[in-house]
């Protein structure tokens, strides 16, 4: 029980680390590709008008609870609070924008800001296509089975099926799968991209 409640805690503590460190780079416009020549596909459209639209709430009522509450330590309290719940929906949209998928040398690289970051090598790759799927769960990771699901508002537009089945490393053990189902912003750029690195290494 102790170990599960630390692993927890360490977890939460480098989320949290992991949105200060995005919010640090987006600032200054810097993606991470990590591998040079690669292509960066986005992501964050679908869900940055409603990460947006939180934000923008925020920042309106953390002003106005401010200045509604007539006690002192309260006001400051929820203040501080306030403002950390403003930067940290900021530094969730800045993860979701410097981690990009990214097409490249080493193969497919599947990301959803600081929650996964799957790299699938070419020749594990059968064939990509253009499929829109909608889930019932809105949680960003998702496992079916032997498909994983990287979803943006309970969505997926592109399927990847796999030649050989690949391990995919979580907190709550190693999952196998054959078939990854994600989100592009752009799905016929992706596709492009990937077919022609798939006609290339064929060749």
């Amino acid at each position: 029980m102790a170990k599960s409640g630390f692993r927890l805690a360490w977890r939460v503590i480098r989320y949290e680390i992991g949105l200060w460190r995005s919010l640090f780079r987006w600032l200054l416009r810097r993606p991470r590709t990590n591998e040079p020549g690669a292509e960066l596909h986005p992501y964050a459209g679908a869900s940055a008008p409603l990460i947006w639209a939180f934000i923008v709430m925020n920042a309106i009522e953390v002003p106005v609870v401010h200045l509604a509450l007539p006690w002192e330590h309260s006001r400051n309290a929820l203040l501080v609070l306030g403002i950390w719940g403003l930067a940290w929906m900021v530094g969730l949209l800045a993860s979701l924008k410097i981690h990009p998928h990214t097409v490249g040398p080493s193969g497919l690289r599947v990301r959803y800001g600081i929650s996964i970051d799957l790299t699938i090598p070419w020749s594990a790759i059968d064939t990509v296509k253009q499929v829109r799927r909608d889930l019932e769960k809105g949680r960003s990771v998702q496992f079916d089975g032997t498909i994983l699901h990287v979803v943006q508002v309970k969505q997926t537009n592109v399927q990847v099926s796999l030649r050989e089945p690949i391990v995919v490393p979580r907190h709550d053990g190693d999952h196998t799968v054959t078939e990854v189902n994600l989100w592009a912003d752009e799905p016929k750029d992706l596709l492009k991209s990937v077919r022609a690195h798939l006609t290339a290494d064929v060749a």
